[in-house]
């Protein structure tokens, strides 16, 4: 064994050991975390891992950045081989791979295509970065030193690695030229060299190669790279349940003294976990509707947030910053999450839309971890905007965010003939009215329209009437967990009173609640939406639309509806099928669509921040000149309304539900409105 092998053997055992030590930290520190099970369905999660890691599926979504990034971990993937065989011949000289036979020299074409693909990525990474220069990439000096600096060490990591393979030819010919021909291209430059000016050269690439390698692995644990050892593992454990389904609080836990989560022991492992995963690319920003207009808020902010906390923590609680260092005036066991880190102005500016969750390359779950803090806000410190009180009084009052009596639900409905389950019974379709379905007098004509619908294609169906409440929605997402729980009980009970095949709501909101999480609670039903249902009846012959409208028509997906239950195409199918309606896109459609600015409780806020959300949405539905704007939701029909009236277009563009929409096209001519 050669002295350069003995000394590569002790570089290998410290640089091991240290990357050892800062896993073991980053570990110990997830343990601050309360534990959570991901470890369910291990085939579903590694086709998640085959998908989303491995095939970039997410990065992907965004073409010029998403190659750059794709090509550059397939390349660390498949350079891996030329790793573990350079630590080989570190240990053991002379080692190589040609023991894998007629493979290997495939390997070789393989490694040296690999490795000018990553050099060509890398170019492209800095002119993305210092030239085309995205506004989600900017996030001051340090980050941006920090970038750049992993770039050119991958940069040279690749071009140390043809540098020796060119070397290596020259002093050892094996007949690989070909096989290697871009390392081969190099050779040029060092065969007019003596032998031994030619092993000096191979041994500063080697060198570098192996030492930028070592280098690279432990400053990971350290930098915002470390989604690098992290991204594969945090999108096998990110959730297997709908997007749309938020985790149940148990309120009647013993021993318990805290709800919500104010600091970093209080989320789970996996949400400290997403903290290390985050690649700080800023996708998730540059997609939410609060940012995009100017409020404080930033997914990826929250997410750094959390990350860095967990740091101080763990290192306070590990002695690393001693309890009696003081920064800012607090030591840092005095600090919390909230409030020295995130502001609870940030956190209610959210409008749960899911966009940042959609967008991440690697399965952050931003959303429940704002729900976390917003909760121990709400029922920990009473800490919430001033306009939401009313809001929770009236839920507690008449079940309703309203100030409408609870037994003037059902008004509606007068003159329509639509039965009420206590006097039926048992039906085929329980109709889900929704609050703004019975009490808002915009969405009454839509309960309406949708009512006369089933009715012409003699659907069997009836309604709660007084016995409806809320869902909680608005309640559960604003972080008034103990609210939104009594009102799900509620519900729960008096559906189970009843015999109905499905339920059907109009309302994306309703939607969600009773689909995803009334099952958290006992009440588990067939949840349909009521443009699914809509389309099946037309794809049926069961209604059909009679009259032409010759109408442009542009259609606003609802989050909750398209991005939190994916349903984005029997809207569509459905308005397709109307004669002389032209369906256009707007700019932002499907699982990119932009929020209309009501989620998350913020239809009962006031926004003082920025512009407003339904402003920078209308502004984009009226660039496509559409004489209807189509809405599936009471909350964005309210929304878009209010910005087409703001903007001054109430005369030329009318906002309208699907089911409005198919109603004026399935009447007669005489009674068309």
């Amino acid at each position: 064994m050669t002295a350069k092998n003995l000394f590569f053997i002790a570089f290998l055992l410290l640089s091991l050991g240290f990357f050892g030590y800062s896993v073991n930290r980053l570990l110990t520190f997830l343990k601050i975390g309360k534990p959570e099970n991901r470890f369910d369905r291990l085939g579903t999660r590694l086709k998640k891992v085959l998908v989303v890691a491995f095939g970039q599926s997410k990065i992907l979504r965004e073409p010029f950045a998403g190659l750059i990034h794709f090509f550059i971990f397939w390349g660390f993937v498949i350079l891996l081989t030329a790793v573990i065989e350079a630590i080989g011949e570190g240990i053991f000289h002379g080692f190589s791979l040609d023991f894998l036979g007629f493979l290997y020299p495939p390997l070789l074409f393989l490694q040296d295509v690999v490795a000018g693909i990553v050099v060509i990525a890398v170019l492209a990474a800095l002119f993305n970065r210092y030239v085309v220069k995205p506004k989600r990439l900017d996030l001051g000096i340090h980050s941006k030193l920090d970038a750049t600096g992993i770039l050119i060490a991958i940069l040279f990591i690749m071009l140390s690695t043809l540098g020796q393979n060119a070397t290596r030819m020259i002093l050892e010919p094996t007949g690989m030229e070909d096989v290697r021909f871009i390392s081969a291209a190099l050779m040029p430059l060092f065969g007019s060299s003596a032998a031994a000016t030619v092993e000096v050269w191979f041994e500063m690439f080697w060198w570098t190669h192996i030492v930028l390698i070592f280098a690279f692995l432990n400053y990971l644990p350290y930098s915002k790279h470390l989604h690098i050892l992290a991204s594969v593992p945090n999108v096998f454990f990110s959730t297997l349940k709908p997007y749309g389904e938020i985790p149940r609080l148990d309120l009647e836990a013993e021993n318990v003294e805290k709800f919500g989560a104010s600091d970093v022991e209080d989320l789970t492992w996996k949400q400290l976990l997403d903290g290390y995963t985050c690649t700080e690319c800023g996708r998730c920003t540059a997609s939410c509707p609060a940012n995009i207009t100017g409020k404080l808020l930033s997914p990826r902010k929250i997410i750094m947030d959390i990350r860095a906390r967990l740091a101080e923590k763990g290192m306070a609680i590990a002695g690393g910053n001693g309890d009696g260092s003081v920064e800012g005036g607090k030591k840092p066991l005095d600090k919390t999450l909230i409030h020295d880190y995130i502001t609870p102005q940030e956190l209610f500016a959210c409008t749960t839309c899911m966009a940042c969750m959609q967008e991440c390359p690697v399965n952050i779950e931003h959303v429940n971890s704002i729900i976390d803090l917003r909760r121990s806000l709400v029922l920990m410190e009473s800490n919430f905007p001033a306009e939401v009180q009313t809001v929770f009084r009236n839920l507690e009052n008449n079940f309703t965010p309203w100030a409408f009596s609870s037994s003037s639900r059902a008004d509606w409905a007068n003159g329509l003939d639509i039965p009420v389950m206590a006097d039926v019974q048992e039906v085929d379709v329980l109709f889900w009215v929704g609050c703004a379905g019975s009490f808002d007098s915009r969405y009454q004509r839509v309960s309406v329209a949708f009512s006369k619908l089933m009715q012409q294609a003699g659907v069997s169906f009836a309604i709660l009437g007084t016995e409806e409440k809320c869902t909680g929605d608005s309640a559960r997402r604003i972080g008034n967990e103990y609210l939104a729980q009594i009102l799900i009980k509620e519900n729960v009970a008096t559906l189970g009173k009843y015999r109905f095949k499905k339920v059907v709501t109009m309302c994306p909101h309703c939607f969600n609640m009773l689909r995803n999480e009334y099952p958290q609670f006992g009440g588990t039903y067939e949840v349909v939406h009521h443009t699914d249902v809509l389309h099946e009846l037309v794809r049926t012959g069961r209604l059909k639309a009679a009259n032409e409208l010759q109408k442009t028509i542009t259609y606003h997906d609802s989050c909750y509806l398209g991005r939190y239950n994916d349903i984005y195409d029997s809207p569509r199918q459905t308005l397709e099928s109307i004669p002389g309606v032209h369906l256009v896109e707007m700019g932002r459609s499907r699982s990119r669509g932009f929020c209309c600015g009501a989620g998350g409780g913020r239809m009962w806020m006031e926004e003082t921040e920025g512009k407003r959300v339904n402003h920078e949405r209308t502004e984009e539905a009226l660039a496509v000149k559409p004489d209807v704007i189509g809405t599936a939701c009471p909350f964005c029909m309210t929304m878009m309304t209010d910005g087409v009236k703001d903007k001054e277009a109430a005369e030329q563009v009318v906002v309208k539900d699907i089911a409005e929409i198919l109603y004026d096209a399935s009447i007669s001519k005489s009674t068309n409105t």
